[in-house]
């Protein structure tokens, strides 16, 4: 399996959707919500239902969307280029490390890049009804999307001279509105408030700009501070850095130095962005694609740049397509060979990196629920993360039983599940302060194992301890 196992946000979305499948909620007991409480990160609702007639094959759906995505590309360049840039197009989108690796994963991201392209399709095709649709669905699958949609929207009527009719006006206020109102709710914020680039650290550093540096409060303030991070970031996601050479600092969403795009296709890129520098939209597409990624910290971040997509293999395919039959040639021949380079590095990811994708929660709770009548409770570790959800999720737990039973606290911003039935989810230096209690199994990790007999090791794929297994 590529990646090698599924992380806590994957097993979220999948329980979610087998929640709603089994009860018509959530796995908090709101029925149909318009936005997913999950961990307290409040998820955006289209995966979570795209997901529920497969809700354990839930990369399933993000798959389904990468393939549609090389369509709707191919359709992009045949339609407003030729026959031969629609081609190359749906080919880059096929094998690009970028698009390749998030159609692997159970990325709502990646339903938005879909529905966000097939939006701009239709727009450009004067089929303003589809497009105010597609663009307003997209709102409800990213936050990237949520900035993007909006704003490439308004500029294209400010630009076209398409002016919104009765139904186009309906469209909007159906999708966009509810989703206005959302934003200025306190768990519409909740993701962005933990992002922010004016977070308590920045104000901090504010605060001590303005009394140790000359300029004081008229040059060190909250509008240039966000002023300039914003720039910096926005600048970041058009970097070659990023583009071409180490790609995201985010484990997951990217193989770590390496390139979203293949460095063969930077100067056709380039080329392919000059000769559409007299096409408004196209250029509006590539300039607001960032955005949405620059206001938030950690940029460059590969999920919230995904508004570009398909416009960079686009670009290429359009740059390439000045150059003769030769060049042509050349280029599929050092683009199957970077293709080639990028799949060992995908191999070996998959051992180096399978702590990061949290591997082995599957193997021992297989083991736990094997032995489960054994025991009169079971103390598993958070060093990992969420245990409760990867139970919940391989079980697979009755969700009307898991909404009742499972009891929690919240604080930091988080909703933490203590324990469910026999489970007591602990943290994992309090592990070896556990005092027994009749028959206990204990789940930890190898630096804060106990006393007891070792039943069973669950390693990561480097051949390191992931999970220790004892009963006390």
């Amino acid at each position: 399996m590529y990646p090698p196992s599924l992380n806590w946000d994957e097993v979220s979305l999948g329980y979610n959707a087998l929640s709603l499948l089994k009860t018509g909620r959530d796995e908090w007991g709101t029925v149909l919500p318009l936005i997913f409480r999950a961990f307290g990160d409040f998820k955006l609702p289209a995966y979570v239902y795209f997901t529920v007639p497969v809700p354990f094959a839930v990369r399933l759906p993000s798959a389904i969307f990468g393939l549609l995505l090389i369509v709707i590309s191919y359709l992009l360049g045949r339609r407003f280029f030729s026959k031969s840039v629609g081609l190359l197009t749906a080919l880059l989108v096929a094998i690009s490390p970028w698009t390749w690796w998030l159609s692997r994963i159970a990325l709502e991201a990646n339903a938005g890049a879909f529905l966000i392209a097939l939006g701009i399709y239709c727009l450009l095709s004067k089929k303003l009804n589809l497009g105010i649709l597609f663009l307003g669905l997209s709102v409800w699958t990213y936050n990237s999307a949520r900035v993007f949609s909006p704003l490439f929207l308004l500029s294209y009527f400010l630009v076209s001279s398409s002016k919104p009719s009765t139904m186009n006006y309906l469209l909007i206020t159906i999708l966009f509105t509810p989703m206005f109102f959302q934003l200025l709710s306190p768990t519409g914020q909740a993701r962005y408030q933990a992002l922010s680039l004016l977070d308590s650290g920045a104000i901090a550093r504010i605060e001590q700009l303005q009394t140790t540096k000359p300029g004081g409060r008229l040059l060190y303030n909250k509008v240039t501070y966000w002023t300039g991070s914003f720039v910096k970031n926005y600048l970041s996601y058009l970097s070659p850095n990023f583009l071409f050479l180490k790609g995201g600092n985010h484990y997951q969403f990217s193989i770590q130095n390496h390139g979203l795009l293949y460095l063969i296709t930077l100067p056709f890129l380039v080329i392919g962005l000059w000769k559409i520098r007299q096409n408004k939209l196209l250029l509006i597409w590539f300039f607001l694609a960032p955005v949405a990624g620059s206001l938030t910290r950690d940029a460059p971040h590969v999920l919230r740049a995904i508004p570009m997509l398909p416009l960079p293999m686009l670009l290429t395919a359009v740059g390439l397509s000045s150059f003769g039959k030769h060049i042509k040639v050349i280029f599929l021949v050092l683009l199957a060979l970077s293709a080639m380079r990028y799949a060992l590095m995908v191999s070996s990811y998959r051992i180096a990196y399978s702590p990061s994708w949290q591997y082995g929660y599957a193997q021992t709770i297989q083991f736990i629920k094997d032995h489960y009548d054994q025991y009169d409770r079971v103390i598993f570790t958070k060093k990992y993360g969420e245990p409760h959800e990867f139970v919940a999720y391989y079980w697979p737990w009755n969700p009307a039983d898991f909404q009742k039973d499972k009891r929690w606290d919240y604080h930091a911003n988080w909703y933490w599940i203590n324990s469910l039935d026999k489970f007591i989810f602990v943290n994992d230096w309090e592990i070896p302060q556990i005092t027994p209690t009749g028959k206990t199994l204990v789940i930890s990790s190898p630096e804060n194992s106990t006393p007891g007999v070792e039943l069973q090791r669950i390693d990561f794929l480097d051949g390191q301890p992931a999970f220790i297994i004892k009963k006390l």
